[in-house]
């Protein structure tokens, strides 16, 4: 079998999306950077997140029910890094709001509210399923992680502006 450093160099070569993956808990703001997302279904449309067992947001996100996505953009390298550090207000200098309950980081390429729709185990973390409530999305080139850097593949020279969509359907799948 492979071991935990070869597979950990090993998958530094695939490139991730970078997101901030967000929920409130009882009145509180918590979130922290993750690699570890993708597109699911269209039908309903679905996301999946993949937390380490031992991860706070995790816990939060279980008594919540509810997460939020915040896909990252060419230039965000330095909340990418605030939102993975530990003991620090990771919120204190990000600007953001509440969206649909959920806390939104106002720079972000895209977003995404999502129900909890179930949590699947999978080793030493636990995939969360979720279904999403609302989405916007900007034409931002994204931000993305591999071999161990931050980097981005767009034609977009910089980013327009966000296009809010109330339509999960117009904002999923199209782009």
């Amino acid at each position: 079998m492979v071991g935990p450093q070869q597979f950990r160099d090993l998958m530094a070569g695939v490139c991730a999306p970078v997101t901030i993956v967000t929920t409130m808990d009882e009145g509180q703001p918590s979130g922290a950077t993750v690699s570890a997302f993708a597109s699911l279904s269209l039908d309903p449309p679905m996301v999946t997140v993949a937390l380490d067992r031992s991860s706070s947001l995790l816990a939060r996100i279980l008594r919540a029910g509810r997460f939020g996505v915040n896909v990252l953009g060419q230039g965000q390298d330095d909340l990418a890094v605030r939102f993975a550090q530990r003991g620090v207000d990771r919120f204190a200098s990000a600007p953001w709001c509440i969206d649909h309950g959920l806390p939104q980081l106002l720079d972000a390429a895209s977003w995404m509210a999502c129900d909890l729709a179930r949590a699947v185990e999978g080793g030493d973390h636990l995939l969360l399923l979720g279904l999403v409530t609302w989405a916007s999305r900007t034409e931002a080139a994204p931000l993305v992680y591999g071999h161990r850097v931050f980097g981005t593949h767009s034609g977009f020279a910089s980013p327009p502006p966000r296009i809010p969509s109330a339509d999960v359907g117009a904002t999923m799948g199209k782009g």
